[in-house]
């Protein structure tokens, strides 16, 4: 497991940007696929992005496909979530995530390591 702390989260206004960040010690970042995840108050965790373990692959769901770009850095054991053109309905606790995988999967129950969350409000 790795220990993961999220930071850059608060409160914007509809159309505007966020950039989320992720910063994992403990193990080899390098070797975990990574995703972000969000939970919006009364709704299930779902995913919203990833990253392979090289950074060479990415997916993303279809909600914010074209406005959120996912990246890592490997050197500075980082991921990011540039958000932009946001929406109220993008308002949840956002959570990075960390799996043993070379791809980043959907299935947020092959993810064995959490962050504690950022919250992430859009006002419109």
């Amino acid at each position: 497991q790795v220990q993961l702390v999220e930071s850059g989260g608060g409160l914007v206004q509809a159309g505007g940007s966020l950039r989320l960040s992720c910063a994992a010690s403990g193990r080899t970042f390098s070797r975990f696929a990574m995703g972000w995840f969000r939970q919006a108050p009364g709704k299930e965790r779902e995913f919203v992005a990833g990253v392979s373990r090289s950074g060479g692959s990415t997916s993303y769901a279809d909600s914010v496909k074209g406005r959120f770009t996912i990246s890592r850095d490997n050197a500075k054991s980082t991921v990011y979530l540039q958000m932009s053109s946001l929406k109220p309905e993008d308002t949840a606790v956002y959570y990075c995530a960390a799996a043993p995988t070379i791809w980043a999967p959907e299935d947020l129950g092959l993810y064995d390591s959490w962050g504690q969350g950022t919250q992430v409000a859009v006002s419109s």
